[in-house]
């Protein structure tokens, strides 16, 4: 954070209300207090050509960052199964988390996090469920995995809200859990008392949030869920309608699907998040939509596992809430991942520009726009260039081919659907200079570290 009092003028500058010009922006310790259009710059202002707001990443599990592009061959067994699948990765996955320290992961998710913010995400949801040693016993320190989130945030200088996860049980109906996943495993005492510290380790960041994740409907009973929810005012987030399989299991145990489940069965409000709702039929969609929560959609995850494409167009229509998260961090790029959210819509209605609502709207515009409204809620934060407001700014260079000779909404749509890297010029998060000339400015430090805990990890 920026201590003090900062001043920024934006030729072109992406507010609430829409594109403004000679925008002068001023910020106290790191937050904005004032937003002022058409005005002159003062002599020691920040100058930037466009801006537009930093994006929230609504879902991710750093770790995997270092598992990219380690799951692309087939397992062993796959042929038989009939394919690989979400499951046979899970098992992939559980077998590298086992090799983690608190160190590499701490490393691995600077890594994460600095890529985060060199591609304009400027806040991130931390999916986080590894808790214990290598053995499933805890730490001295309970808290000692969130906190080393909370140090990786603190080392990047991106937003944290930590999403801490209760996970019990492998399956619908309180199925006893695995011992792959041991390093997951709380009781309702053991995870009050992560709380309380998880919140003690964020509290030097300063705007970090802190929320709660039950992860799925197949790690908590029913009376877990319910006790789960007190125990923060923040969000609430969970995995929910991924996998087919999941669905299924679900109809057996209760005889309803997830989503539909849920609705009926806990306060589902705006504070909460559902992350993925692949699966999903009409009724539950306008019972979403009709709560008033987010989706949180993982569209590059979601391809690289195989679970599906949710049904956007129709939810759009509704009026559905929406925010995209890296998930397994397999590539992080906020605008493939709304480009692929269109792509995907496109590919099932055979059509073009088929999720922005009215005649003449930018799908770059809409989608970003759409974006930045269910993350902003999702991450329990307020958003957007305007006063209160952390003072988060991505700069596009105006110097890529995809930005030359455009102004305005098709500024979003040349970086959305035609530019690969170099479209963010600069970042700022809270005040702060994070990103330079695409760079990060401490990427070299985190690079070494992040290198050095790979030849550990896969040595």
């Amino acid at each position: 954070m920026t201590t003090g009092f900062q001043h920024f003028w934006i030729d072109h500058a992406l507010l609430p209300d829409g594109w403004a010009r000679q925008v002068r922006l001023a910020a106290r310790d790191g937050r904005i207090v004032e937003v002022t259009p058409g005005q002159r710059p003062g002599p020691e202002d920040i100058r930037v050509e466009v801006a537009v707001p930093g994006l929230g990443n609504l879902h991710s599990h750093a770790f995997q960052r270092a598992m990219a592009g380690l799951t692309e061959a087939t397992s062993a067994g796959a042929v038989a199964a009939g394919g690989d699948s979400f499951w046979s990765w899970r098992e992939l996955m559980y077998r590298f988390q086992d090799r983690l320290d608190p160190d590499s992961f701490q490393a691995i998710a600077e890594q994460a996090y600095v890529e985060m913010l060199e591609v304009g995400f400027t806040r991130v949801g931390e999916f986080h469920y590894l808790h214990h040693a290598p053995d499933g016993r805890p730490y001295a320190d309970p808290a000692e995995m969130c906190a080393r989130v909370a140090a990786a945030a603190q080392a990047s200088g991106i937003g944290l809200t930590l999403l801490p996860v209760f996970y019990a049980h492998a399956d619908f109906g309180g199925v006893p859990p695995s011992p792959a996943q041991r390093r997951m495993l709380h009781d309702l005492d053991g995870f009050t008392r992560l709380l309380e510290r998880a919140g003690d380790a964020l509290a030097p960041l300063g705007d970090a949030v802190l929320g709660v994740a039950p992860h799925s409907l197949r790690a908590v009973t029913p009376g877990e869920l319910a006790a789960l929810l007190p125990l923060t005012e923040g969000p609430i987030h969970l995995h929910i309608a991924e996998q087919l399989r999941e669905v299924q299991a679900c109809l057996d145990w209760s005889g309803q699907r997830p989503v539909q489940w849920l609705l009926e069965h806990a306060p589902v409000d705006a504070r909460w998040c559902l992350v993925h709702a692949t699966h999903v039929e009409p009724a539950e969609l306008q019972g979403i939509v009709e709560a008033g929560a987010v989706v949180g959609l993982c569209p590059i995850t979601e391809a690289n596992l195989g679970d599906g494409i949710f049904p956007m167009r129709d939810f759009a229509r509704a009026g559905g809430r929406f925010g995209v998260g890296s998930d397994s961090n397999v590539l992080i790029d906020a605008a493939e991942e709304l480009r692929l959210l269109e792509y995907g819509q496109r590919l099932v209605s055979r059509g073009r520009n088929v999720l922005a609502q009215g005649e003449g709207v930018s799908s770059g515009r809409w989608l970003f726009d759409g974006a930045l409204r269910g993350a902003v809620q999702a991450l329990g934060v307020a958003g957007g260039l305007q006063a209160g407001a952390s003072a988060d700014l991505v700069a596009l260079d105006l110097r890529h081919p995809a930005l030359q000779a455009r102004e305005g909404d098709a500024w979003l749509d040349g970086w959305i659907f035609a530019a690969r890297q170099g479209a963010v010029r600069d970042v700022w998060r809270q005040g702060r200079h994070v990103v330079r000339d695409g760079q990060h400015l401490q990427r070299a430090g985190v690079a070494k570290r992040y290198a050095a805990a790979l030849a550990h990890l896969l040595s």
